[in-house]
């Protein structure tokens, strides 16, 4: 081999080198560029949901519970919507299609006449259990909304025993036993 071709050689390759070298540092640039975009993007978003958060209007809460639902009860004080009733993002009827449910939630309501809904609209966000629990740990969500906003209506939804807790849960399960009570049936051999 001449030492031109050699040269040629070594030439070729240092540019090759040079050639990946400048990939991956190309690459580098774009990962870093890519980084510093996503930080920006959330900056935005915090700022947004910041800006969203100081736009809420004022609420009163209640909390209810029965069985294993959990219920959160709040009267926004809006002039639009007013005695609206919302569960869930859905209106009560929805929500409750059976009558005896909707009436056992504006129970406390019927008793007081009323007194919050010409207030605002109340909205509720209630989780586990089955409808009637839910109906039930709403109701005490209500009455206590109702009592931490006027108190006047103490004594009429004490006497009608809305204030207080259902504290009757499911009894567990034994082990032995087929239910929390029922036994196996009893053998003779």
């Amino acid at each position: 081999m001449s030492r031109t071709s050699q040269k040629k050689e070594t030439k070729t390759k240092k540019t090759a080198s040079k050639k990946t070298a400048s990939k991956k540092t190309s690459r580098k640039k774009l990962a870093k560029k890519e980084k510093v975009e996503k930080k920006v993007e959330k900056k935005e978003k915090t700022k947004k949901k910041e800006t969203a958060k100081e736009k809420k209007v004022k609420y009163t809460e209640g909390i209810g519970r029965r069985k294993t639902s959990v219920a959160r009860v709040r009267l926004y004080e809006t002039k639009e919507e007013k005695g609206k009733i919302i569960i869930n993002k859905k209106t009560l009827e929805e929500y409750f299609p059976v009558f005896e449910l909707q009436k056992t939630i504006l129970f406390p309501l019927e008793i007081t006449e009323n007194s919050i809904l010409n207030d605002g609209k109340i909205e509720v966000l209630v989780k586990g259990g089955g409808k009637r629990g839910q109906a039930e740990a709403i109701r005490l969500g209500i009455a206590r909304l109702i009592n931490t906003l006027k108190p006047q209506y103490k004594t009429i939804l004490k006497s009608h025993n809305l204030l207080r807790r259902d504290p009757r849960m499911v009894e567990r399960k034994k082990f032995g036993l087929k239910k929390a009570r029922r036994a196996p049936q009893w053998q003779k051999r």
